[in-house]
């Protein structure tokens, strides 16, 4: 069916519910109906989007493209003068975030997969847009060390109301960088957003730690968003085979991985027997079997008052997205929506209050208008 779906039309679809907190498989309770607007088609490994207040939305692809949609449709050109991006298995384009000052200072963020020492890792720059291309580009950020390995480079963006920049780097496929501090892999960063390191980061005089850390203990983070109302940082990250985690990011704290888990090996060996302990963080949430993650967003639109407060998060594994529902800092409930639809990849508020989705096999770009 997916097949015949074409900008400017719209289906309905159901959402079904799962109304048993803390599992993982659909309990079907109830169906709600959405229409989707398919907006844009033929898109290849779409990965995030912003929106710029004249209207024009930017699409990040993986493979390094940098799209614009205007006036209904998807521009064919990319934009022009991005960084070199090392685009390697699920390395690439990532992330694409404004400036919460955008309107004063025109500055636009990437994440990305970085070429460097025979190998890449995850680095962040900002540029300006004039036209269909980039200038004033810099280099803000770059994570070490460099690995030949093309898993796990988290690098999802968040501003907070201080305009401290948070970025995400993934373990790079090697346990262990989780837990040691002289290494910026399987940590959540926190950077000033010209790229200084603020002096009250938890590491800044921790010998050998790097200091741009704000919280360690982390196997991949693809979800991150600052809550509307609190201005808490909250993040989900992939577990291994199960173990999908949401978590409350605070300054210095250490998430467990891979001294705690949920989740098991591919090949279903045991990597750790403990699912606490002392001295680090216990999941909010947990999927086990895993769903994949990626992508979350808060949801205070009035055009949603059935999912005020709540988070949806896109599933890849899964191919459904996933609405938390949620009492403050506890998961009360979930539902699986839009189930077997596609790979969700990214979810967005826009600027008009709908939920705005990028999904991969197929590359759609739509919105849900709740009927």
């Amino acid at each position: 069916m997916l097949k015949y779906i074409v900008p400017g039309l719209f289906f309905l679809i159901f959402i079904s519910c799962n109304s048993e907190a803390g599992t993982s498989q659909p309990v079907l309770t109830e169906k709600l109906s959405v229409r989707i607007d398919t907006l844009a088609t033929g898109l290849e490994n779409p990965w995030s989007m912003a929106f710029l207040p004249d209207g024009r939305i930017l699409i990040a692809e993986r493979p390094g493209r940098l799209r614009i949609f205007a006036d209904g449709e998807l521009k064919d050109t990319p934009v022009q003068g991005l960084p070199e991006i090392w685009a390697n298995r699920q390395g690439g384009l990532l992330d694409v975030v404004l400036h919460p000052d955008y309107d004063e200072n025109g500055w636009i963020y990437i994440a990305y997969a970085a070429p460097f020492d025979d190998g890449g890792n995850t680095a962040v720059s900002r540029g300006r847009l004039t036209g269909n291309s980039f200038t004033d580009m810099e280099l803000i950020f770059q994570a070490e060390p460099a690995t030949g390995s093309g898993q796990h480079f988290g690098t999802r963006i968040v501003f907070d109301e201080d305009n401290y920049l948070f970025t995400t780097v993934g373990d790079r496929g090697v346990m262990d960088n989780a837990q040691k501090l002289e290494n910026h892999n399987g940590k959540v960063i926190r950077i000033l957003d010209d790229g200084r390191v603020p002096p009250d980061n938890p590491f800044v005089n921790v010998e050998g730690a790097m200091p741009e850390i704000w919280s360690y203990g982390h196997r991949n983070i693809q979800g991150m968003s600052i809550h509307p109302e609190t201005g808490v940082l909250w993040t989900h990250e992939h577990g291994p085979k199960g173990g999908d985690e949401i978590n409350i990011i605070r300054k210095g704290l250490n998430y467990g991985w891979p001294e705690v888990t949920h989740g098991v090996n591919y090949n279903g060996s045991i990597i750790t027997p403990d699912t606490t302990k002392a001295g680090m963080e216990d999941p909010l949430y947990h999927w086990t079997p895993s769903i994949a993650p990626c992508g979350m967003t808060f949801v205070f639109s009035d055009k949603y008052p059935e999912w005020h407060g709540d988070i949806l998060v896109g599933a890849l594994a899964g191919r459904h997205i996933h609405r938390v529902i949620l009492d403050g800092e506890k998961v009360t409930d979930t539902e699986y929506m839009l189930q077997d639809f596609a790979r969700f990849r990214d979810l967005r508020t826009g600027p008009d209050g709908y939920i705005y989705v990028l999904t991969e096999s197929p590359g759609l770009f739509f919105r849900i208008v709740p009927l």
